[in-house]
Parts: C-alpha cells; sequence; structure tokens
C-alpha cells in the first residue's frame, strides 16, 4: 500500500510540474511586440556553411577539424555590440533572440561546462554578455536561443551525431539533461534578467519545465508555443505564435549562391503575418568577422524607415475579427479599441501627391470615424501648395469608401514602393 501511495504522489507531482507554463500576461506583452530580430552565427560561420547541420555525416576528420581546428581562427574583431543594437532599434524590433549555442554544441558565452566556446579563440571575449548589456541599452528585449540538442556533447559520448538519433533528445540522454540544465542557468543567472527563451530540438518538455523554474518571467517561445519555421499559416492562429524566417535561404551567413527577399517582400510577410495574429522573429547571419553584411543592413534599414512611419499598425495589435485580407489590403485592429489600420499593398508608382481610393468591406463607419494615412498631417504636400491630402471616407450602404493621397516625401524620386497604412478610428466590424 505503501509503494502504490508513493507512486501516485509522484505521478501527482509530476503532473503538477508538467504544467507550469507561461504566464499568460507575458504572452500578452510578447503578442504586442510583434517584432523581434534572430540572430544565427556560430564558429562556422567562416565556412559559409549551414550552421550545425554539416556535422551529420561528416567524417572523423572533418568533426575532428571541426570541433579542434576552426575555433582556433574564429575571430569577430569587428563585432560591435552597440552599433548592432542600434541597428536592431531602428528597425522598430522590440526583442532580439540570439542563437547562444546552436546544435553544434559551441557556446557563444564565458561557460564553464565546456572547453568549446567562445572564450578559447582568438578573440577570447564574452560575445552573449556584450551583446544583452548592449540591447538592454537600447531598451530591447534579451532573447536566448538554445539547442538541448548538442553534437559536441554526442560526440564525447562516442554517440552518433545526428538530430533524429535516440540519444540526441534530452528526454532519452540523462547526462545530456544534466548537461543542459547547467549551462541553462549559468544563462539566466549570469546574464539575466532574460525575457525570451527559445528552445530548438524535438523535445523540449524536461528543459522547458527547469526554466520555468528558475524564472517565471521568462517568456518560452519553441517549447511552448506555435513557432512555424520559413513559413507563415494559411489563417489566423490563435495567439501567441511566432513565424521565424531568413532573410535569404539559409540562417547563418552566406557568402556566396545566395538569394535574398527584398526589402518589400519583408514587409510585406511582417505585415501578413501580424494581420493573422503572430510576431514576426526575423533573422539576421553576421559575417564570421562580426559585421553585419550589408545586403542584409540594406533590408533592415528599408524596414527601418517602414517602421518609423507605421510601427502604430504593427505593434499593440490583433487581427481583425471579421477580416484579415481583401484583396491586396491586409488588416490589424487595435487591441483595445474599435480602430482599424489597413495595409494597401500592391501599389505601383504611386507619385507623391496622387489621390487614390479603395472600398473596404466588413467595416462601417459612425459618427465618430476619422480616417488618416500614418506618418504625414495630411496637410501639405511639398512643392504642390494647390494640393490638399486630406484624408476622406464615404459610407455607402455595403462599403466603406476611403480616398487618400500619398503626401509624404519618403525616397527622393517620390516614388515609395512600400505599403501605405491607414488608419480607421471609431470604427464598426461587421460580418
Amino acid at each position: 500500500m505503501r509503494i502504490k501511495v508513493s507512486v501516485l504522489l509522484a505521478l501527482f507531482c509530476s503532473t503538477i510540474y508538467s504544467q507550469i507554463n507561461n504566464r499568460v500576461d507575458l504572452e500578452q506583452d510578447f503578442m504586442d511586440m510583434g517584432f523581434g530580430i534572430f540572430v544565427h552565427w556560430s564558429v562556422d560561420s567562416q565556412l559559409g556553411s549551414v550552421i550545425s547541420h554539416s556535422l551529420v555525416g561528416a567524417s572523423d576528420d572533418y568533426v575532428n577539424r571541426y570541433f579542434n581546428e576552426l575555433p582556433k581562427t574564429f575571430y569577430p574583431d569587428k563585432f560591435n555590440a552597440d552599433e548592432w543594437a542600434r541597428l536592431f532599434k531602428i528597425t522598430g524590433a522590440e526583442y532580439v533572440v540570439f542563437t547562444t549555442k546552436h546544435h553544434n554544441g559551441f557556446c557563444m558565452w564565458n561557460t564553464e561546462t565546456t572547453d568549446f566556446n567562445i572564450m578559447n579563440t582568438p578573440y577570447g571575449k564574452d560575445i552573449t554578455g556584450e551583446l544583452f548589456n548592449a540591447l538592454r541599452k537600447q531598451g530591447l528585449k534579451v532573447g536566448v536561443y538554445f539547442s538541448p540538442e548538442d553534437f559536441n556533447f554526442l560526440n564525447k559520448q562516442g554517440e552518433l551525431i545526428s538530430r533524429n538519433s535516440r540519444m540526441s533528445q534530452i528526454t532519452e540522454n540523462e547526462e545530456l539533461l544534466e548537461y543542459d540544465k547547467i549551462q541553462v542557468k549559468e544563462l539566466v543567472s549570469n546574464y539575466g534578467p532574460i525575457d525570451v527563451i527559445f528552445f530548438d530540438a524535438f523535445k523540449t518538455t524536461p528543459i522547458v519545465q527547469y526554466v520555468h523554474s528558475l524564472d517565471p518571467n521568462i517568456v518560452v517561445t519553441r517549447g511552448e508555443m506555435e513557432t512555424p519555421e520559413q513559413s507563415i499559416p494559411n489563417t489566423a492562429m490563435q495567439g501567441p505564435w511566432e513565424t521565424c524566417m531568413t532573410m535569404g535561404t539559409q540562417w547563418q551567413y552566406k557568402p556566396t549562391n545566395e538569394s535574398y527577399k527584398t526589402g518589400t517582400e519583408l514587409i510585406e510577410k511582417l505585415i501578413e503575418i501580424r494581420a493573422k495574429g503572430g510576431n514576426f522573429l526575423m533573422n539576421v547571419g553576421p559575417k564570421p568577422n562580426g559585421e553585419i553584411p550589408i545586403e542584409q543592413e540594406e533590408r533592415l534599414r528599408e524596414i527601418a524607415l517602414w517602421m518609423y512611419v507605421n510601427s502604430e499598425g504593427i505593434k499593440n495589435v490583433r487581427p481583425v475579427p471579421t477580416i484579415i485580407k481583401d484583396g491586396d489590403m491586409w488588416f490589424t485592429k487595435g487591441k483595445d479599441e474599435n480602430t482599424a489600420y489597413v495595409f494597401i499593398t500592391g501599389q505601383k508608382d504611386w507619385f507623391k501627391g496622387f489621390r487614390r481610393n479603395f472600398l473596404l468591406k466588413n467595416m462601417k463607419a459612425t459618427k465618430n470615424t476619422a480616417v488618416s494615412v500614418l506618418g504625414q498631417n495630411d496637410l501639405v504636400v511639398e512643392y504642390w501648395p494647390e494640393n490638399t491630402p486630406k484624408s476622406q471616407f464615404v459610407q455607402h450602404k455595403d462599403l466603406l469608401e476611403i480616398s487618400i493621397s500619398r503626401a509624404q516625401r519618403l525616397y527622393n524620386d517620390k516614388v515609395w514602393p512600400n505599403p501605405i497604412v491607414v488608419k480607421v478610428t471609431n470604427v464598426e466590424f461587421i460580418k
């Protein structure tokens, strides 16, 4: 009888322990943020290879040189944490998630658990600590990417390097789980407060529960919520959720054979994700010397200009309950009010000062409705004094018609290729 009682007690305690989840209020705050920067960077950025995965199926010689020789040439002397943080801040991002340890097991912080870390490179400085301090100075939330799967640890155990092997998972490899717990505790205790953690493994429950027990103020994304990778769901999903996506085809720096999305494409993906209720975690892959590649910086700064004008429609918003998209228009709404944000995409050659009209379904104006274009004052068009750019609307029987001018000069050629955002206040959402 004692044995049965003890077993039941253990099961009860296990059930209680397994039910630790993200705090609901913190998940709401996470949904408010909308946009974050992902950073994939590790020792093999020197090779321009896929991060970590080149070790799977590799020869003994390749594995030996990867673990023992590659750190000797990793010297990111151009890394400037403050410059990164300033750039990420200006994009309008609210949080940054940094790869402290990818599947290869290389630690980008000063850890006592392994010599396979940033301190045993010619650089010899704590990149994680430098970056987290710089992010906090800019008011950015600090996020940790951490892989519980660890190829270096598996190799030392004499196990096959593979994500699909039984021993690669912390639910099967008790020694690996204990090792990961020590590393996670180092990060949470020595580099906190940590705001977000992204656990990248097929099985994460033990480490997710462990971090919740360490600090209940941390939001766990992958491991606790849906995190579609390189894709956007077809429809709106109940929040919170987060799409992570690369600018090109590879997470880590790819010096050749890369194909980048345009700035407009990335902006429109951000819009689609927000219209469907998710967050967009957009990836950056620094060069091995610590610089952000110019192709990536160009896109970050294009997003920065757009967000500087239009972030009101991206942050602190939720999906419109009656409509996500209509033609080239996407929609979000203010979290706690009947304000709609209309993202007008696909507009070619919209020259400064010219007016265009659009019809909105599923919305009805009230006596207090007002319409405006984010970023502009609707009072003046530069060098065109007779032009009155005031936004207008007309409520038809079944459609709300808005008439707007693109009055703000953002590019020298007076043509703005990226989406215009219209704010419609005190509107009714109808089915």
